[in-house]
């Protein structure tokens, strides 16, 4: 376990996330992480400008130009005085998340405490959850509500007898996504040569907390994060199990799109929902949604109607959908390339030790399964701004030097397994020497001989002369003739039968 504390900017913002308080300034709603990133985005800024967290990369300059190009878009659908509110609240959460782990999550013993101060997080939540689930009370929204304002209590059916938890989320779906959004990271950095009790132990904690969400996209997240670890620690010791496997998806991917009857995504949609009318409404979701964007393809529609049916609700449950009928084509293509090529970058950063694979492994994994509920879950609010802040806490890896030993390898365990062997070779060859020397020295024979023999000096290697174990002892006896031929010949010992 490593030892140290978290930066106290991170501790303050990951706690932040999970408080429902909202605080009313006119128009303005702030709620406890809008303030604390308020505070810290003038100094994260300026860390950032200052080099404090490497030097800038492509992401960083596309996620900036993602929101300079919605600041653009909401000028455009609301006008300059109505767009500031909006605009200045999209680059506080988006740009100040990004930059608040970029500044602050810098190696990897931050990584390791801030996935720590998450699972005990969720930790905690946990005999609430149950007890929500159970008694169909949420205790937590009832305590905090008496404090400050916080969210409204959701109104859901139950599922299976059980209440849907919202713990101090706004609402279920987001309380299983932010929950089970860490199992990978709990699983692998928090488990990273831990005694399996604890953690598996740990993983079930995560698992059973998100699940009591009872809601498709969080449980899609959940398996999938499960089958990845799975097919990592299957295929451990093969190098390119993580090509096969993309390989395969895309062999799925052709398979579905030329044998079924729907489209990818609403294939998708409905064979992965607890009820049909939840994935009949994604559908239409996507159906409308997708012509609304082709219908504003440059600036999108803001926060107006977008183009549906009058019955329709206005909600839509696809992240990554929403930010193109807002923003346009341009705004989701400028978020999701900055996304993509952090991910791209990391998984193929060379020079990486077996726990710093497994931190890379986690991290993958996590931004995985968000960018597959993505399409079936939107994220707003403290769920939004701990996806933006998860996303960039893997940029520390790009700075990671390449050695010499793992640059023809990135995962760097063949090599390090030779590193481990030639040290146990030389071991050999010296105890082998020593071996055969005895052997020789204790032959029987004369005095003057046995002291000619114990004397004899071990003859130099050459240079460029190979090293083993039997060349070794070939050298020693080569450079013991010379000396037996100058010593009187003494009459030998007579032998009895073997």
């Amino acid at each position: 376990m490593m030892q140290g504390k978290l930066a106290w900017p991170v501790r303050m913002f990951l706690l932040s996330l999970f408080l429902p308080w909202t605080i009313k300034l006119g128009s303005l709603a702030l709620s406890p992480y809008r303030i604390v990133l308020i505070a810290l985005l003038g100094p994260c800024l300026l860390r950032w400008v200052g080099g404090k967290a490497g030097r800038v990369r492509a992401p960083d300059v596309l996620l900036f130009l993602y929101c300079f190009w919605g600041a653009i878009s909401l000028t455009v659908a609301h006008g300059f005085q109505q767009s500031i509110e909006p605009a200045g609240i999209l680059f506080i959460e988006t740009a100040g998340a990004y930059l608040l782990a970029r500044t602050y999550i810098r190696d990897a013993s931050d990584f390791y405490r801030a996935v720590r101060l998450l699972f005990l997080i969720v930790a905690a939540l946990a005999p609430f959850a149950i007890i929500e689930a159970l008694s169909d009370r949420d205790i937590l929204l009832e305590l905090f509500s008496t404090v400050l304002p916080s969210h409204p209590v959701a109104i859901t059916e139950p599922r299976w007898g059980l209440r849907r938890v919202q713990g101090t989320l706004d609402h279920p779906i987001l309380f299983g996504v932010v929950c089970g959004s860490v199992l990978a990271l709990v699983h692998l950095v928090l488990g990273y040569q831990e005694k399996p009790f604890l953690k598996w132990t740990k993983s079930g904690i995560v698992a059973v907390t998100s699940f009591l969400a009872l809601s498709s996209g969080p449980l899609t997240a959940l398996i999938f994060q499960a089958l990845m670890i799975a097919w990592n620690w299957l295929l451990r010791s093969y190098v390119h199990r993580w090509k096969i496997l993309w390989v395969q998806l895309l062999t799925v991917y052709v398979f579905i799109a030329a044998a079924s009857n729907q489209s990818v995504p609403e294939f998708f949609i409905t064979h992965f929902s607890f009820d049909t009318y939840s994935a009949g409404y994604r559908v239409l979701i996507w159906n409308f949604g997708s012509a609304s964007v082709l219908n504003h393809p440059l600036f999108g529609v803001g926060f107006n109607r977008w183009d549906r049916p009058i019955w329709m609700p206005e909600s839509i449950d696809m992240f990554w959908l929403t930010h193109a009928i807002y923003y346009g084509i341009p705004g989701v293509a400028l978020i999701m390339s900055s996304y993509l090529t952090l991910l791209f970058h990391v998984s193929i950063k060379e020079g990486f030790d077996e726990k710093l694979n497994s931190y890379r492994t986690a991290y993958l994994i996590a931004m995985g399964a968000f960018f597959l509920v993505g399409w079936t879950v939107h994220f707003w609010n403290a769920t939004y701004v701990l996806f933006i802040f998860l996303w960039a806490s893997g940029a520390w890896m790009l700075n990671i030097p390449g050695s010499q030993v793992d640059r023809h390898n990135v995962h760097g365990s063949v090599e390090a397994k030779r590193g481990q062997i030639r040290p146990l070779v030389a071991q050999i060859q010296g105890s082998t020497d020593g071996m055969r020397a005895s052997l020789i020295a204790d032959r029987p024979s004369t005095g003057r001989e046995e002291e000619v023999l114990m004397d004899a000096p071990r003859r130099p290697l050459a240079s460029g002369e190979r090293s083993s174990p039997f060349g070794a002892v070939n050298n020693r006896t080569a450079s013991l003739w010379p000396a037996r031929k100058q010593a009187p010949h003494a009459r030998q010992p007579r032998r009895g039968p073997i």
